[in-house]
Formats: structure tokens, sequence, C-alpha cells
């Protein structure tokens, strides 16, 4: 009895530890969409992976290098993001998030821009930190 006692609080501590990390990912992806829109380079270049590549829906792929100074140079310039819906996934020292919201800025030129977009992020563990290795974008109806 008490090795099944023992057993089952070790399951609930790798179920804990598990939805714990998935609240963490959640967290900081939507963060991200807040950094964005403020342009807390400091935020996002902690979060971003130096190998990170941000695919944009129109097929447009950046370095985590070029998503910072295209948010400097107002290249990049989110004026809002709304997550519609959201979920992650964690395996071992990986997380996928699946999400849909809507995303609007302005371009170069100064039009607007709105999208409806369903995207997938990964994000990997290094040391103790979360940080975003992968986005992808693909433009959706809502």
């Amino acid at each position: 009895m008490k090795v099944f006692i023992s057993a089952c609080f070790v399951l609930i501590g790798f179920v804990s530890f598990g939805q714990k990390n998935e609240t963490i990912v959640d967290q900081l992806h939507r963060k991200k969409f807040t950094w964005l829109i403020q342009k807390k380079l400091d935020s996002l270049n902690w979060l971003m992976h130096d190998q990170a590549h941000y695919i944009h829906s129109n097929g447009w792929v950046q370095t985590k290098k070029e998503v910072v100074d295209d948010l400097v140079s107002d290249k990049l310039n989110y004026t809002s993001i709304e997550v519609v819906e959201s979920s992650v996934t964690v395996h071992q020292n990986t997380a996928v998030v699946s999400g849909k919201g809507y995303f609007r800025g302005l371009m170069p030129d100064k039009s607007e821009f709105n999208l409806s977009l369903f995207y997938t992020e990964v994000y990997v563990r290094v040391g103790k930190e979360w940080k975003l290795l992968n986005r992808l974008a693909t433009k959706i109806s809502l």
C-alpha cells in the first residue's frame, strides 16, 4: 500500500510539473505579443532563442536580429494582438503552442493590416528558461 501511495505522489508531481510548464509557456507566449506591441526589445531579446526563425503568414522569414531591427525601424509595427484561443503541449524540453488570433498593425508605408492568423510556436528549455525557437503563421478566416 505504501508503494502505491508513493507512486501516486510521484505521478501527481509529474502531472503538476507538466501543467506548470504549460502555464509558464502560455503566459510567455501571450506576453510576447504585448512586448511586440510595446516594442519591449530587451524582453523580446531575452525570450527569443539566438537561432529563432519567425515566419510570417506571407512567407517572410526573419531571424531574431531581423525581428528586433524591424521593430526599431517601424518596419514591424503591431498595434493590437488578440489571442482568440491557444493551447500548449509540453514534451520534455520542448513546448508547442497552437493558437488563433487577430493581428493588427501598420505597414512601413503606414497602411493598416488586419489579419486573422493560426500560429504555431516552438519553445525550447535552455537551462531553466523557455526560449522561442520557431514561429509560423497562416492566414485564416475567423
